[in-house]
């Protein structure tokens, strides 16, 4: 199975990894309903039976509760993949989020995702957001805290997810970024201006969440499905599942199956493939909340589009 060297780790990743934000399950705000944790843990071993050979978490899915999924997916396994997980959004008694770079509360959230996930090092651990966008307020102080989790070995790399370019500049006069976790799919583009050539240019890994836009581009969706929605799915909120975006989003799937028609692909799998096109991205983070959705998108892990494909494509996006 092909692997990928990790930004400036000694980490060699493959071409996507198993996102664990929707096994979270619901009674959070980002939920996307409920989950079977059974069928979760069967998915995230099915995955790695696979090839798989890292997943990315965070401890607010599910306020704590994707780790422990995870940890109990993993347990008794002997081939252990890498897990990623996430700090700086902490929540209340009542079950509210906010983001807090505190140094202390870093470090106690590191604490907790280390019991949560039974694990005694964390292989790559990152900063979920910035305070606010474009905002530099709490950078300096909340990454100092993850260079010393590191130098401390509680953590083996650090990085960050959903950072502006003056963000990771402030950042990585403090300590070396190793990633970057933007959302990156054929819909949302916003990071090629700026973000990918800085990551380019620093040697900062970057692995891409919503490569398939949170189920849009997967070729499952349809106007009946976004409609009906439940309110426990943040997705029944989001402008691209309603219209006038879900038009345009649901004709542009046509043309990822009709591309992946000529090559026995799904949908899924050409979506994925275009985030994986620039040699600057180095995997796709993709979630599945069952053993048959990793079915779905796996073949994405060697599967590349033609440079005629991709120009095709490109006349055609938003």
């Amino acid at each position: 199975m092909e692997k990928r060297r990790f930004g400036n780790s000694d980490l060699h990743i493959t071409p996507i990894g198993f996102g664990a934000w929707a096994i979270g399950g619901t009674g959070w705000n980002f939920a996307w309903g409920s989950q079977d944790d059974q069928q979760s843990i069967r998915a995230i071993q099915h995955a790695l039976d696979r090839g798989i050979n890292w997943i990315d978490t965070a401890a607010v899915y599910g306020l704590g509760h994707s780790e422990e999924v995870v940890a109990r997916a993993l347990e008794g396994r002997t081939n252990r993949p890498y897990v990623f997980t996430k700090c700086g959004l902490v929540w209340d008694d009542n079950r509210q989020e906010r983001k807090d770079l505190h140094p202390d509360s870093i470090r106690r959230e590191c604490e907790a995702s280390l019991r949560r996930l039974k694990v005694d090092t964390i292989d790559l651990y990152q900063i979920h957001w910035p305070l606010a966008a474009g905002s530099l307020e709490g950078i300096e102080a909340g990454w100092k805290a993850m260079a010393e989790l590191q130098r401390q070995g509680k953590v083996r790399w650090i990085g960050v997810s959903n950072f502006d370019a003056k963000q990771m500049e402030l950042a990585q006069s403090i300590a070396p970024i190793t990633s970057l976790q933007p959302p990156y799919s054929a819909i949302h583009r916003d990071i090629e201006k700026d973000i990918l050539p800085f990551c380019e240019r620093n040697d900062i890994g970057v692995i891409a969440y919503s490569p398939m836009a949170s189920g849009l581009l997967t070729g499952a969706m349809t106007r009946e499905r976004a409609a009906k929605l439940p309110k426990d799915d943040w997705r029944s909120r989001s402008p691209d599942f309603q219209e006038p975006r879900l038009s345009r989003n649901l004709a542009l799937v046509e043309r990822f199956k009709a591309i992946g028609a000529k090559h026995g692909r799904s949908a899924a799998e050409v979506a994925i493939a275009w985030t994986l096109r620039k040699p600057v991205v180095t995997a796709a983070i993709v979630g599945a909340r069952s053993a048959e959705q990793v079915d779905g998108f796996i073949g994405a892990m060697e599967f590349r589009l033609s440079a005629d494909e991709v120009r095709e494509l490109e006349g055609v996006l938003p």
